[in-house]
């Protein structure tokens, strides 16, 4: 089984680029999942772009401390099953946090593949709870044949200690949210495949997707200015392609994906 995991995908260029990228590539994979929290305006995703984002190909959204953003998405997150929010949320958020899936292989294996959404606790002001705790009660449904998990949190440290609790118990953990992608891919020493961050798929120009201008405000002079996306220049794609072993179940190769400086008008 071939899966592609793709970071953070921001504003119209995120979705641009994804489009063209799944266009000519999405043949290639069995399990497409990305992490859409940025879609809109850099901030949340509307009904429109996820849409348009299914359209493309993606089988699975993941999101973080940004997906409620747009009232919109409250209805949408109740409506269809293959958008989640971060599972170690209040009970009373709309939504869910982990979907099973059947997955048929390219030789015709039928595959059971669960996918969770977790958001980290340190420096994100969401107030998520425990993900260790909600992480354990989805473990021991003992389910499925993979599970992948999309870690959106802040800092290395507490995504590289979740996998590690875990090693051996998941297929696989990536990280989201810093729009920066890591070089520190590995498989644990129990088999669990771990990479700190994705990255971010959008715009290249600017800080972390955005205009400089207001994120230079922000740090110099400590007052709110907005972040605006980067909507017209160039662009780049990071996402992360596992290859997993049919018999095992295990991730056997996995390679990053990192284009940049790619112009779209």
């Amino acid at each position: 089984m071939k899966i592609l995991a793709i970071g953070d995908i921001f504003g119209k260029l995120g979705r641009k680029i994804v489009k063209d990228y799944l266009s000519q590539h999405k043949q290639e994979f069995d399990l497409v999942i990305a992490n859409v929290e940025n879609a809109t305006h850099g901030k949340g995703i509307s009904d429109k772009h996820y849409q348009e984002l299914k359209k493309t190909g993606i089988t699975i959204m993941t999101s973080g401390n940004h997906i409620f953003h747009l009232e919109e998405t409250t209805e949408l997150l109740n409506s269809v099953s293959d958008l989640l929010r971060p599972l170690n949320l209040k009970p009373y958020h709309p939504g869910r946090g982990s979907v099973l899936i059947d997955i048929e292989t390219k030789d015709k294996r039928t595959k059971k593949v669960r996918i969770t959404n977790l958001l980290g606790t340190n420096f994100i002001p969401l107030g998520a709870q425990n993900p260790y705790f909600a992480l354990e009660k989805i473990i021991k449904l003992q389910d499925c044949d993979l599970h992948l998990v999309d870690f959106h949190a802040e800092t290395t440290a507490e995504k590289n200690a979740l996998a590690w609790h875990y090693d051996g118990q998941i297929t696989a953990l990536w990280g989201t949210h810093t729009h920066v992608q890591t070089a520190d891919e590995r498989i644990l020493p129990k088999g669990t495949f771990f990479l700190s961050d994705v990255g971010m798929t959008g715009p290249s120009e600017g800080i972390i997707g955005a205009e400089p201008e207001g994120i230079i405000q922000r740090s110099k002079h400590k007052i709110f200015s907005p972040m605006r996306p980067c909507e017209k220049g160039q662009s780049q794609f990071n996402g992360l392609v596992l290859e997993i072993d049919d018999n095992s179940n295990k991730v056997i190769n996995f390679q990053r994906i990192n284009f940049r400086n790619i112009f779209l008008s």
